[in-house]
Order: structure tokens, then sequence, then C-alpha cells
């Protein structure tokens, strides 16, 4: 084995019943590399760190850590070994103070008792190294995820981690957030941290990673340099198939206006909106944090109430006071988080699709379920869901297939008018955005008029026909396709002259925070 490899997997197997999710896959890490992880949902990204962190042990392979072979019989194993990981979705204990969290499982005794003080200070140390700026003590469910994957890393540093494994680190983080993740990330590496990087965002790999590993339907696809391989071939790598648009957007006649939002506002979240939709127009909607793109589709649909301004649909003016209302108008929302609020998770796909529409399909108090299931199935089959049944459960998606689960709901109402997308795309694998993108081109073809919120710059431009920026709670600017460019965008995303006056600017974030450019 190569001296300079700190970890190495060969042949690496693991079987479940009925389901071969590794199949003799490999991989090289070295000492004090960022070493990138990609492939599509079910490629066998999250067996593969189970392996490593001895929740599983492989039916065949072998493992070598500093040249020498190992077997982890469970995760003490892995963790006596110097192997971490820290997960998307941070595993804390929310009522428990960072310092608990930081040593949750290997405490500092002192004879028979917790020694609290040297914890503590010990706990300041790691977050300092990490250049945290909250204080040990405080209460794990008062942070920001943000800062929960500070104090998971803290963890990791602890256990004296000399392999961290970070798992989609930067899927729920803005792009401020995932700036100082960054410059964590490559400060361990100086400091001589070997990290494996699991990312579905090109910009990470290209931002931290020296070489990327892909896998494709659990086996091992091949390991590229960063620097030496395109985009296209990786992606191909990834999908087994070239995709040759990965922003199909049809050339659309453009129709008259379907929704005009006019000087709408929220006091202390935005001010003076104006925004307006065409049939066949995908209008994107994007801004940096607490610029208040969510805020303002959140009152056009009823989840909040706005304290002046109007919206108009069709050119009649509407009166919408609760989300129900938003429906029946035609305009309906796919929320950011499709796992807490577009998807019953726990339902089968079929109820989930023909939620919005319980009501017509009850007949004498009892459900037409022969209609139901017709319904939800040309819904799913229409925007080409991948799902073995109509009752199997949303958890058994991925996270593409979630998100046209939540397409195929909104159109199962007829009626439909508007369609607006937060963050359409957010933690979906590059084919599965590809797909996506494809479904708004279609619903754009069929005269749907569509506002896409967007923190990813390349969707913002690869889909909109028009762009409107906003920054402060304010719409600073809207700009057309042919003229739209990311240095354009920023500039309006920027504009201190309009972000620093009104009342919006002082708290436009709201209770919820927006993603940022």
């Amino acid at each position: 084995m190569n001296e300079d490899l700190i970890l190495e997997l060969q042949g690496i197997t693991k079987i479940f019943p009925g389901v071969k999710a590794l199949n003799g896959v490999q991989f090289k890490l070295r000492r004090g590399e960022v070493h990138a992880l990609m492939g599509e949902n079910g490629a066998g990204k999250s067996t593969f760190i189970k392996v490593i962190t001895g929740v599983f042990p492989p039916e065949e392979g072998r493992i070598f850590l500093d040249g020498k072979e190992v077997k982890f019989k469970g995760t003490r194993d892995s963790l006596a070994a110097g192997i971490a990981a820290v997960y998307q979705h941070p595993t804390t204990y929310p009522d428990l103070s960072v310092t608990e969290n930081i040593f949750m499982g290997h405490q500092i005794m002192k004879g028979p008792m917790m020694d609290w003080r040297t914890m503590h200070k010990k706990a300041a140390e790691l977050l300092g190294r990490l250049n945290a700026n909250f204080d040990p003590r405080e209460e794990m469910g008062t942070l920001s995820v943000a800062q929960q994957q500070m104090v998971e890393i803290a963890k990791a540093l602890s256990t004296n981690a000399r392999i961290i494994i970070l798992d989609e680190p930067t899927a729920a983080l803005t792009a401020n957030e995932s700036k100082e993740l960054y410059r964590i990330v490559k400060q361990l590496r100086d400091e001589g941290v070997s990290i494996i990087f699991i990312s579905h965002r090109m910009e990470d790999m290209y931002e931290l990673a020296d070489r990327v590993t892909v896998f494709r339907d659990a086996q091992y696809i091949g390991t590229y340099d960063v620097n030496a391989i395109t985009t296209a071939d990786l992606i191909k790598a990834m999908v087994g198939r070239e995709i040759k648009d990965m922003f199909p957007k049809p050339k659309v006649d453009i129709g008259s206006e379907v929704l005009r939002i006019e000087n709408l506002s929220r006091v202390g979240f935005f001010k003076d909106v104006n925004i307006d939709v065409r049939a066949g127009e995908i209008v994107g909607l994007t801004g940096l944090v607490g610029a208040g793109r969510t805020e303002v589709v959140e009152a056009v649909c009823g989840i909040t109430r706005p304290s002046e301004g109007a919206v108009y649909l069709n050119g009649e003016k509407l009166n919408i006071r609760r989300p129900i209302d938003a429906m029946k108008a035609g305009i309906v929302l796919l929320p950011e988080d499709r796992q807490k609020e577009g998807l019953i998770m726990s339902w089968g796909l079929g109820r989930n699709v023909t939620l919005p529409i319980q009501d017509e399909l009850a007949k004498a108090g009892f459900n037409d379920e022969a209609r139901e299931r017709i319904i939800a199935r040309d819904q799913l089959e229409a925007v080409d869901t991948k799902a073995v049944s109509i009752f199997d459960p949303a958890t058994s998606l991925s996270g593409g297939n979630q998100q046209k689960v939540v397409v195929a709901k909104s159109l199962s109402q007829t009626g439909t008018k508007v369609i607006i997308m937060d963050e359409p795309t957010k933690g979906v694998d590059v084919g599965a955005k590809a797909e996506i993108y494809a479904i708004m081109g279609d619903l754009a073809l069929q005269g749907y008029a569509i506002i896409m919120i967007s923190s990813e710059m390349p969707e913002i431009l690869g889909m909109s026909d028009r762009i409107f920026v906003m920054c402060g709670g304010r719409v600073t600017g809207c700009l057309d396709r042919s003229e739209a460019t990311q240095e354009k965008i920023l500039h309006l995303a920027m504009k201190e002259d309009m972000a620093s006056g009104g009342e919006a600017a002082d708290n436009a974030d709201g209770g919820k925070e927006d993603g940022a450019v």
C-alpha cells in the first residue's frame, strides 16, 4: 500500500435483503487530502460511510488504515481508530449544552464525577480552533444549523479524529455559511486532517477537493483529479449518460399577464414589492440572505398577511386570507422544505398527491378510492416519478422523486394557473436536477405561470425568462434573460442604497431564513 495513503478500501460489498447496496467498491484517501465522493441518490454513498464508521460490516472486502488491515466491530472501533462522521442533519441533543454535545459518549471524568471545568475549557478551545463565536455553555437548540455543524466538527476533533467524513454539509447552509465551512475544511486539511466530502454541489467539489471518486448504482466508477475532469464528463460518470443540456429551457410563446404583485408590503419583512409573471413564463426570484423572497410568496399564498398592497390574478384583485384561498384561486406553492412542509412523509405517494382534492373525492362521507388512484397514478406518471407503487411511503423515495411528488400534488387540483417553486432543486442530485428543470419547461409549455425562487446562480440564469432581484426586503431590479449576468445579479443583490432605507431592511429575514446567491 502506498505510504501516502491513510485509508484504503478494496472490493467492499454490502448486501441487504434483496439489495446489493455496495458492489465491490474501492476508495483511497491520502493524508491531508480533501477527497470528494459524488453520485446520485442511491449510488451507495450512505452505506459506504456506515461501513467506514463501523455501523455495517461488509460481506466482502478489506479496509486498510495506515497500511494495516482493520476490521471494525462497531462505531467505537472506528472512533478509536480516528474516524468520525458529521452528517447532513446534525445528530445533536437540543436541550443539552454545547459542551455536553461535544463530549457525549466520552466525557472527561474526575473520579466518579464529570469534570465540567475541564470539559468547558476544552470545548471552548475546540470552538476557538474553528473560530466559533458562541459559548460552550449555550443550549444546543438555540444554535443555527451552521453552528450545530461546527459543534459536530468540534466533537469529531475532541476524539482526535484524523479522518472526518462530511455528509452533504452545505445542503442546509446559506452561501455565507458555506464559505465559513469551506474555511474550516481548508484549515483542517492544512493541519493534516484527511477529509471525505460528500456533496451534490459541483461548487463544493471545485472549491475544496483535490480528487473526486464517483459511485453509480452501488459500484465504483472512477477516481479523477478535479482539475483534469470536465463538468460534463463528471456528470456523465455520475448518471451513466450524457446530459447535453443541463437547463432544457424550451422556447415558449409568452402569453398575457397571469399574476401581478403590486406594492406588497409586510412591516419588518418586505416593502413595496412589485412582481408580475405571464402565462408560459418562468420568473426567477433571487437575492442574498435576508432578502425577503420566501416571505413575499408566503404573503401571496395566504400563509402570512401583508400590511399593504394587492395581488391580482388575470387582472382581478384577490382577497387571500388563508392558503386555501390561494389554492382555490389557482396559486400553489411548492415549499423549500419538501419533507416538513410539502409532504406527509409516512403517507403513500397517491394520498400525498390527492391531498388538496380530498373534499372533491368524498362521496356521502366516503372516499372515492378508485378515482383517487387514477388521478394519483396519472399525475405521478406525468412527472416521471420513479416508484414501485402509489402506496409506497414518501420516505422511500430519493430527494428528486420526492420533489416530483410535490409537483404532482400541485397539479392534482383543476384550475391551477400559477406555480411558485421555492428552491426546487435543493438537496437533489445532478440527474434529478436536470429532470426537474425539464418538468418546469413542460409546465411552461402548457401555459402555467411559474415563479422560481433560487439561491443557485446557474439555474436562475439557465431557466428564467426574467429575473427579479431582492435586497433588504425590496426589489432592486429586473433583468431580461438576454441581459442577465452573474455580475449584474450580484450588483442588484447588494444594492446598498435600497437596502439601507426603510423598516424592511432591519428585519428582512423574518422568522425564516432565506437562502443566498
